[in-house]
């Protein structure tokens, strides 16, 4: 993998995104990218973050998983989300690549290892569904009926909070799991330093 390309991040970090190092991933970055990057690029009624998409997928999935729910989409803190329909295809196969080491990197980073579980497949699937109900306009055709009909979402609204409340309530979010996981619950260790929560 290249370290021939970087960015920096929110806390000054610089991160090679295609040949990335548990060291360089934190948390905050995460949180605070997340919160500021929309769901169906952007083109939602009102503003709707990942950060709070990865929240809700979190409360969905048994307490065991709910810190890879949280983390499933953190690679997009560091690599812009391409839509899942495009990433399927023959041209993005790259990208897939990369991404997906990215997000291991990112799951080990956090105690995280082994395959994702498959709840937290099934609650990014009921979400979808959810979100393109509440947040979307009239919804194509094509989209599948599971995301059209009522069965299987969640049974709440999805109304979008601020960037300032998903970035919030992802950190929240983080620290009981992480916390939890250090007391023999979740997987991984939390600690607090200069205020900030971090791995």
């Amino acid at each position: 993998m290249s370290r021939s390309g970087w960015i920096q991040t929110y806390t000054g970090r610089q991160v090679f995104p295609l040949a990335p190092r548990r060291e360089d991933i934190a948390i905050e970055d995460i949180a605070h990218a997340l919160a500021l990057s929309n769901r169906f690029t952007g083109h939602t009624r009102l503003a709707y973050s990942v950060a709070q998409h990865s929240v809700h997928v979190s409360q969905l999935v048994p307490v065991e998983d709910a810190l890879w729910g949280l983390l499933h989409d953190a690679s997009e803190a560091y690599l812009v989300d391409v839509p899942s329909p495009l990433k399927r295809l023959a041209p993005f196969a790259g990208y897939r690549a990369c991404e997906a080491h990215l997000q291991r990197v990112i799951y080990h980073r956090f105690g995280l290892c082994g395959p994702q579980p498959a709840s937290v497949h099934e609650a990014d699937r009921r979400m979808l569904a959810a979100e393109a109900q509440d947040l979307l306009g009239p919804l194509h055709p094509d989209w599948p009926e599971s995301c059209r009909g009522m069965r299987g979402r969640p049974s709440f609204r999805v109304v979008p909070w601020s960037a300032e409340e998903a970035e919030r309530a992802f950190l929240r979010r983080f620290a009981g799991l992480y916390r939890a996981s250090d007391e023999g619950g979740v997987g991984g260790r939390v600690a607090v330093e200069s205020g900030g929560v971090v791995g």
